[in-house]
């Protein structure tokens, strides 16, 4: 009889709110930041790749590519550099996801080596020493150090990304298509005036993450692309740094401005050029 009077009581307190709320008066849940609720880039899936036969593979050819984030074109996976609610950057989402373990980060392109939880930390916090002022009985003045560490800085100093992605050509498909394998950042030492290798992270295990989140949109804010959306359709700006060669050797080792531009269209235009004169009559 109790739990009968009790259950009573809570509907009549229930009934008594939902009278007294007003329309147009804002609850606790109600708010929002924007107009509706964004459900279809959560709820997105990444496009499968096809079943790939060895045997289906009439030609291979892999490149290495860079990615500058200081381009316009490619600013839209370098920012923003703080931290915000509403969007995120490619950096931030590749840190995001390697630290709540759902990727795994390795030190070498080959993907051999993972990269254990504190070397993780270790790479995405800067920490500096800072020297503090005080004063003892006499006036006389202290120096001290402590260490400060920040792991938000690295965010804006995270401007390049190697792309490693093979070539190929299905024959049961008649069609030159490409896929990447890798991506690799890269932090920019400032007093050094160099790059550092942070990590390398497996591209097929990163697409159902990628698809999960907006790229910033210029033209329309209700048309915002996924990251894997600009991977898929290839909506970056690159310059090839290396092919495959028997001396393993990156295009800056023998050529050098002009000259290294050249070469890396050479490369470029070497792989059209096969599917070119594959179809030539």
């Amino acid at each position: 009889m109790n739990k009968a009077i009790q259950i009573l009581i809570v509907f009549v307190f229930v009934a008594a709110f939902n009278m007294n709320a007003q329309p147009g008066v804002f609850q606790p849940g109600d708010y929002k930041d924007g107009i509706y609720d964004k459900e279809n880039t959560i709820n997105r899936r990444f496009i499968p790749y096809t079943h790939l036969r060895e045997g289906d593979v009439a030609w291979e050819k892999r490149v290495w590519r860079d990615l500058d984030m200081r381009e316009k074109i490619n600013q839209q996976l370098y920012y923003p550099t703080e931290i915000l609610v509403s969007r995120i950057s490619f950096f931030q989402l590749l840190a995001k996801y390697i630290l709540n373990g759902q990727l795994i980060a390795f030190s070498d392109e080959e993907f051999i080596i993972p990269l254990e939880g504190s070397a993780i930390k270790d790479k995405l916090k800067k920490c500096d020493s800072i020297k503090e002022s005080s004063f003892d009985v006499d006036g006389n003045e202290i120096l001290t150090s402590r260490w400060n560490c920040d792991s938000t800085s690295i965010y804006a100093e995270v401007i390049k990304y190697c792309l490693k992605e093979d070539w190929f050509f299905d024959k049961q498909k008649s069609v030159l298509e490409v896929r990447i394998i890798g991506v690799g950042a890269y932090q920019y030492v400032e007093d050094k005036e160099a790059y550092k290798e942070l990590f390398w992270v497996y591209f097929p295990a990163c697409r159902p993450l990628l698809a999960k989140h907006e790229v910033f949109n210029p033209k329309n804010d209700s048309e915002r692309r996924t990251f894997e959306d600009i991977f898929w359709k290839r909506q970056f700006s690159s310059k090839i740094k290396k092919e495959t060669n028997v001396w393993d050797r990156n295009i800056e080792q023998y050529s050098h401005g002009i000259d290294a531009l050249l070469e890396a269209d050479r490369v470029k235009n070497d792989i059209f050029r096969w599917e070119h004169d594959l179809w030539h009559f």
